[in-house]
């Protein structure tokens, strides 16, 4: 659900939020080809009190997306995520105001969220998160773009992250990032970015499979994702002995900060790979780590070899 993959310079253009994984992360091409041929992204403008007025169609595709999410969390998502957004108290015909999501983080938190455009600089997506701001693209996506969309849109920032921002831990962390973000040279960057892609984008919860669950906003703004990456060897064994066509499966592996940060990732496709963390309030020990002296020993030590397919180049 993101777009840019490589940085080339710190005031690189960047999408809302998610985007900083993907562009920093620099571990495959992104789809320059493809949204160079469709009509960009442009986010909402409020009026003068701060409302935005979205089309009906744009609501349409709230509610659609919003019902087909309510399908697939249940007994998948992460119960905070679920507190979340019961605290959000979304509505389900409309695209909701900022200023009513900012009163429940405000309340638990101390977060709000900031509305910004399509593209952002790495300075301001930094310098949000470091002021407990979350910014937040404002707009959706299209039909055509339901299932599949690299510009994290208003759907994946609210639906997908604000629900976790009322928990401390999952706060503290984004505040963290955008403070070590802030200070971080280029290439720390790329490094920083495995981390929030394998927590704040793609994270699971849960030591004991049984009770593994979804934090990551990627994963669960996605329904296609939601449903895969808690597919696990009991579904495998009950497929063989059915003589069903075997599911693609997963890799989860326990969450070790270094070895996160050498993972290389691809942003168009499922990912093969999710880092599991034993609780949410693990993301306060994280914090509380030294991240910036492992970005350092995951810069001397190198990338391990990627598990996803190589993209075809093409002529």
């Amino acid at each position: 659900m993101e777009r840019l993959s490589q940085i080339d310079s710190p005031n690189t253009a960047i999408g809302a939020n998610s985007s900083v994984a993907k562009q920093q992360g620099g571990d495959a091409s992104a789809h320059h080809n493809v949204t160079d041929k469709k009509q960009p992204y442009i986010s909402h403008q409020p009026d003068s009190y701060g409302h935005i007025h979205y089309r009906d169609d744009e609501n349409a595709m709230w509610q659609a997306l919003l019902t087909r999410q309510a399908e697939q969390i249940p007994n998948r998502a992460c119960p905070a995520y679920l507190e979340g957004l019961t605290k959000l108290n979304l509505p389900t015909t409309h695209i909701p105001q900022l200023h009513d999501i900012d009163e429940v983080l405000q309340a638990t938190t101390g977060w709000q969220t900031a509305a910004v455009p399509a593209l952002i600089s790495f300075g301001k997506f930094f310098k949000l998160l470091a002021d407990k701001s979350f910014p937040v693209a404002t707009f959706i996506r299209r039909f055509e773009d339901m299932d599949y969309i690299e510009e994290p849109d208003i759907f994946h920032e609210i639906v997908g992250h604000c629900p976790l921002l009322t928990h401390p831990a999952f706060a503290a962390f984004n505040e963290t990032y955008g403070k070590l973000g802030l200070s971080a040279t280029k290439e720390e960057r790329w490094f920083l970015a495995r981390l929030y892609w394998f927590t704040i984008e793609f994270g699971l919860v849960g030591s004991q499979p049984k009770d593994r669950r979804i934090y990551g906003g990627g994963i669960l703004s996605s329904p296609s994702e939601t449903i895969y990456a808690l597919n696990d060897q009991s579904q495998r064994q009950h497929q063989h002995k059915s003589n069903q066509q075997p599911t693609p499966q997963p890799e989860h592996r326990a969450f070790d900060l270094l070895d996160v940060l050498r993972t290389p990732y691809r942003i168009d496709q499922i990912q093969p790979i999710y880092y599991v963390i034993d609780e949410l309030d693990t993301l306060f020990d994280i914090v509380d780590s030294d991240i910036m002296g492992t970005v350092k020993q995951a810069m001397s030590l190198g990338l391990f070899e990627p598990t996803y397919p190589e993209k075809p180049v093409k002529i």
